[in-house]
């Protein structure tokens, strides 16, 4: 690499390849996937991802390049630590927090490289693969913030206590908030 346009293509193989890594991985992970919300959200990504894809065929093609893979370490090392959580678990709601982890990891991988990948888009005057990446970037947050809020809202809780349990303490806060809302007033 010489320059950085030869570091923004090297860096765009890496992510097209962890796309098409995390275009295989994902079908697993959503049939391991016991929560209805963290399955659909899978399933959700799943369809985000083929686009991404896409996109990153428009940026290749924005540089006057066919699309071309490029093996990412990386995501390599995230998928398998996925594998092994699923592998592992001893519970299904051990293995929905666990599956929402390795997602979430992912996720920051992604949104490293996609808001890197954004900003050198701009500094090399690419407004187009810019815009392109920066759609990308922006499903990228959402997926994570989508995510957190599953794990927050019961999944966390039911690997820690058992679903019965999770489920009297989700109730207990619900109420709790009602009713500091309520002597609040």
């Amino acid at each position: 690499m010489e320059n950085l346009n030869d570091l923004f293509e090297e860096t765009l193989q890496d992510i097209y390849y962890a796309e098409q890594a995390i275009l295989k991985a994902l079908p697993k992970m959503a049939k391991k996937a016991t929560d209805p919300e963290l399955k659909a959200a899978f399933e959700q990504h799943l369809s985000e991802t083929q686009g991404q894809v896409e996109r990153l065929k428009q940026v290749f093609e924005i540089l006057g390049e066919k699309p071309k893979a490029k093996k990412c370490d990386a995501i390599e090392g995230l998928i398998k630590e996925a594998e092994g959580i699923m592998a592992e678990a001893k519970s299904p709601e051990v293995m929905d927090a666990g599956l929402i982890s390795s997602a979430q990891a992912v996720e920051h991988y992604e949104i490293a490289r996609y808001g890197t990948l954004r900003t050198w888009a701009k500094e090399l005057e690419m407004p187009d693969a810019a815009a392109l990446l920066q759609e990308t970037l922006d499903e990228e947050h959402s997926c994570n913030s989508t995510l957190t809020d599953i794990a927050v809202g019961e999944v966390n809780i039911a690997a820690e206590d058992g679903r019965e349990q999770a489920a009297a303490r989700s109730r207990e806060r619900t109420s709790g908030k009602t009713q500091s809302k309520s002597a609040s007033k």
